[in-house]
């Protein structure tokens, strides 16, 4: 069987394939509802992907949530990244005294008989001040709980190690060793 990773971001992937080496990146143009609910986010791709190819395949979502911002922007994170770039996040969470964050991600596994599941990892920490040149998305401006360093300052495999797409993803890899599904 192949399992394929819905993504068109090359970062997203590389976090998972570390997880599971066999997983092929497919690219395919999905909508992204917007929707405060992880699980609609992830079944809405789900759904869209099933119609464009057969087998199995994951799709993902992360979520962010700034405890000073009431857990928003949550899976809003995309378009809040857009607009305003890690820098502009923290300097947002900055200006407020709590700048605690929680990171989700929801991995949904669509099988070849078109069973789900969902798979998720979630890691908190703090907002800072930007700093390091690897990773993506916010990781210049996240520092785990007990790290001393942002995600862009770590190795990929250190914060893939940490993080909630790699726990989520090694509990994918889990579940497909458990079905004695080979990926």
């Amino acid at each position: 069987m192949s399992l394929y990773f819905i993504t068109g971001n090359a970062g997203k992937f590389g976090e998972v394939a570390a997880v599971l080496p066999e997983i092929k990146q497919l690219k395919l143009d999905l909508d992204e509802i917007q929707s405060l609910d992880p699980k609609a986010v992830i079944e809405h791709k789900l759904a869209q992907a099933a119609k464009e190819h057969d087998g199995a395949f994951i799709v993902e979502d992360t979520s962010v949530g700034f405890a000073c911002l009431n857990n928003l922007p949550g899976t809003l994170i995309k378009w809040f990244l857009d607009t305003m770039g890690a820098e502009g996040l923290a300097d947002l969470v900055l200006r407020y005294d709590d700048h605690r964050a929680t990171v989700m991600t929801t991995i949904g596994y669509r099988d070849e008989q078109g069973n789900i599941h969902y798979f998720v990892g979630e890691y908190s920490g703090q907002v800072v001040k930007a700093r390091g040149t690897g990773g993506f998305g916010f990781d210049p401006v996240f520092i785990a709980d007990g790290q001393t360093r942002t995600n862009a300052e770590l190795t990929s495999e250190a914060k893939n190690a940490l993080s909630a797409r790699g726990i989520a993803a090694r509990k994918l890899a889990g579940h497909l060793k458990s079905q004695n599904t080979p990926t």
